[in-house]
């Protein structure tokens, strides 16, 4: 069975510690069978306390598995299978999608730090956001992990997919668009490789920007719906 980011996953997966409270200082017991959210181990209420607003914690993070970087399909077999499905379904993707897709959006494939996407001058003023059912999660690369910067389930703010990644980058660099073009073109080959159904849309793509922890003077630039 894959893993998602609604199961908690294994200690080879994830080594991350992490700390949950409800809003208003409601305490959460834990217990075996119930729904669990993903591997942030978000642990769900009997009571129905669960519905109340989340407070993110600061060291809440999901660790990714290593991306097959040697594995998948050939490049020209991806190209000719690449596809735009406007609407890719509600789907979760498993935590090795998103160790995928977040690779080839933004991952580091050199020692010397260099990202798989090429940026201008090497400034590498990018980052890309997945919204998923257990909230909001910033990428980190450097250390191939997600930390949550929003709680609850904000996919309904866009398309209802069952992930959308936000990609941003300032909006004074001149070449925005060229560097998050770069970064959605190389997931939407990786989504060919995995059979993953995508579709890039600029319609609602800001729709969080006021909460996001952007940059002084970021934007989110454009979305990326994904869905198994």
């Amino acid at each position: 069975m894959n893993r998602t980011v609604q199961e908690v996953p294994s200690a080879a997966a994830t080594s991350a510690t992490m700390v949950e409270t409800v809003s208003g200082g409601w305490s959460r017991r834990a217990f075996l069978g119930a729904g669990v959210l993903a591997g942030a181990g978000l642990l769900m209420s009997k009571d129905a306390e669960a519905k109340k607003p989340e407070t993110v914690t600061e060291n809440r993070v999901v660790q990714l598995p290593a991306p097959d970087r040697n594995g998948g399909k050939p490049l020209m077999a991806c190209m000719n299978a690449r596809r735009s499905t406007h609407a890719p379904g509600r789907k979760d993707l498993s935590l090795d999608d998103l160790s995928a897709v977040l690779w080839a959006a933004f991952g580091i494939n050199s020692e010397s730090g260099k990202h798989v996407v090429p940026t201008a001058m090497n400034r590498q003023q990018l980052q890309v956001y997945a919204v998923l059912g257990n909230g909001v999660w910033l990428y980190d690369p450097k250390s191939h992990a997600l930390r949550q910067v929003l709680a609850g389930d904000r996919r309904s703010s866009f398309d209802n997919s069952g992930c959308i990644l936000l990609y941003a980058a300032p909006d004074s660099d001149r070449f925005a668009g060229m560097h998050v073009g770069s970064m959605y073109q190389n997931v939407g080959l990786c989504c060919a490789d995995r059979g993953i159904k995508n579709c890039v849309k600029h319609q609602k793509h800001d729709a969080l920007d006021a909460e996001l922890p952007l940059p002084e003077g970021w934007s989110v630039q454009i979305g990326h719906s994904l869905s198994r």
